[in-house]
């Protein structure tokens, strides 16, 4: 692993389809972009943000907290972006501040994110057990 520096970044995109609303994924009855939907593009954009920093195949990250406040419905066929942006590292944990933004550049969602280095390999072998 590769010190990772602070504001380090990366931005991800989504299209909101019917898969993203909250009526599909079961957290609620509209058919509007759905919380956890913008919780794995935030999540998805901090695990991105870190990436180059890692040895491939040989470690990778894992979220283990996320605190968010989803402020503001998206429609579907809109474009959402999240923004992950390291704010503290201490060894293997990685704090995040992390937004979300519909098309028109409104904050849609904002909080915070912890991420936890793991070595792949012995990851996946404590699951297994």
């Amino acid at each position: 692993m590769q010190p990772i520096p602070l504001a380090a970044s990366y931005t991800a995109t989504l299209v909101v389809t019917e898969a993203h609303s909250a009526t599909a994924l079961g957290s609620g009855d509209l058919p509007v972009l759905g919380t956890p939907a913008m919780a794995a593009l935030m999540e998805q954009a901090a695990m991105q943000a870190i990436a180059p920093f890692l040895t491939p195949e040989a470690e990778s990250s894992v979220g283990i907290s996320l605190q968010i406040a989803h402020n503001r419905a998206t429609a579907i066929g809109d474009t959402i972006t999240a923004t992950a942006a390291v704010t503290h590292t201490d060894g293997r944990r990685i704090d995040f501040a992390v937004t979300a933004q519909d098309s028109s550049g409104a904050v849609i969602g904002e909080g915070t994110h912890t991420r936890f280095i793991v070595d792949v390999q012995k990851f996946m072998a404590r699951i297994g057990k």
